[in-house]
């Protein structure tokens, strides 16, 4: 998928993936792309923040949703992650997608659950 982290803080995380590699028939970056992207980071953030609260915690997705407003074709897609809801047992996150010109592609959110270890 090319997708690299640009930002990773107790707040957010950004990343950034190529849409060349990562399109459809029709040259437009994959829906499913969008969907990596926000997984990944949604994901790994919410790790983080399981971790933040003891040894051995860890994070799972139960729910991931995607809108697609827009569509990229060439460049770069940045995704930010931020959190919207950071508890003991669940994370809600929201993460936008946009293109190099900064209009959004994608708004995404994930919902995980945070594991205590057995």
């Amino acid at each position: 998928m090319g997708i690299e982290i640009l930002e990773f803080d107790s707040e957010h995380a950004v990343a950034r993936m190529p849409v060349e590699g990562n399109t459809q028939p029709l040259g437009l970056l994959h829906g499913g792309a969008y969907c990596v992207l926000g997984e990944s980071l949604g994901s790994m953030h919410a790790n983080y923040l399981a971790q933040q609260g003891g040894e051995g915690r860890f994070a799972v997705g139960v729910d991931i949703n995607a809108t697609h407003t827009g569509s990229a074709t060439s460049g770069w897609v940045t995704g930010t992650a931020r959190v919207i809801h950071a508890g003991r047992t669940l994370t809600v996150h929201e993460i936008v997608v946009t293109d190099e010109t900064g209009r959004r592609c994608s708004t995404l959110r994930i919902t995980n659950v945070i594991r205590e270890p057995k």
